[in-house]
């Protein structure tokens, strides 16, 4: 499949992701200490709902734009973080937040972020968007070559965000061995890797895949939406994250059961929030 962010922007899998990222973020903050946050495949950092690629698949309306009202209150607590940085990044209807506007708006002073895409466009409107902002780092380099070589960052704390675009066969072994080499270099960080469920038994297999790479305390998310489906239009997503914040399995648990309720396009969604190995 093809997952340019500017035709999924605000979508439901960008919901699942970006709740979960604020929730780390908002977790590392926590302490006084510097983090980095490294994103490999940054996307533009700001997505018009209202541009071609966003009307074309009008993917937001069933994404985020069914957070239009709180969720029951367990659930809206934990969208705290999420629902403050849209507040102020992005009205609803209009434009929608990427990965890379969402970690800029989590930083402190003491933090800081490196940011790479590749394509020649998305990295030229990401520069305009960063480049007065001296805390951030940009790269327009392969993302598991710019992953790989900011391993591990001076600060010791943080997170790495991996969510491609998935153009190309192969994208689940390109995980997994980036995977391998941060459980080399960098075994305490958070990682968290983004991916599309299509097929079932491929995701299972990555699942296996991420275990055997050695990264530490591996925490699974999914959200469905409707029944995965290889041919048609995207209908679930997860996310493995290593070394996540004690907490975030509760969390998310106390989440996702909203999210599918309020997400469902029909009455099979689905949710799952479990250890892949031991916290």
């Amino acid at each position: 499949m093809n997952y340019r962010h500017a035709f999924h922007a605000g979508n439901f899998a960008d919901v699942l992701k970006h709740a979960a990222l604020m929730r780390i973020l908002a977790h590392l903050a926590r302490k006084e200490a510097p983090f980095r946050a490294i994103d490999t495949h940054a996307g533009d950092g700001f997505y018009s709902l209202r541009a071609d690629a966003a009307l074309r698949t009008g993917e937001w309306i069933e994404g985020i734009g069914r957070l239009d009202r709180p969720l029951p209150p367990a659930a809206e607590a934990m969208l705290e973080p999420y629902r403050a940085a849209l507040a102020e990044l992005a009205p609803l209807g209009d434009t929608y937040p990427g990965s890379p506007a969402l970690i800029r708006h989590a930083l402190r002073m003491q933090d800081r972020a490196a940011f790479n895409e590749l394509h020649p466009d998305a990295a030229a409107r990401l520069r305009a968007l960063m480049a007065r902002d001296s805390r951030i780092a940009l790269t327009a380099l392969d993302a598991y070559t710019a992953w790989k070589a900011q391993l591990p960052p001076k600060e010791r704390r943080g997170l790495v965000l991996v969510d491609p675009p998935f153009e190309q066969p192969g994208e689940f072994e390109r995980m997994a061995a980036g995977a391998r080499i941060m459980a080399r270099k960098w075994p305490g960080g958070t990682l968290m890797l983004w991916y599309p469920i299509k097929d079932i038994a491929a995701t299972r297999r990555f699942e296996g895949e991420i275990i055997a790479s050695g990264m530490p305390k591996l925490l699974v998310l999914e959200l469905h939406v409707d029944a995965a489906d290889a041919a048609g239009p995207l209908a679930a997503t997860g996310l493995v994250i290593a070394n996540p914040p004690h907490t975030l399995r509760d969390e998310m648990a106390a989440l996702l059961p909203a999210l599918a309720d309020r997400l469902a396009r029909r009455d099979i969604a689905r949710w799952r929030a479990e250890w892949l190995t031991e916290p």
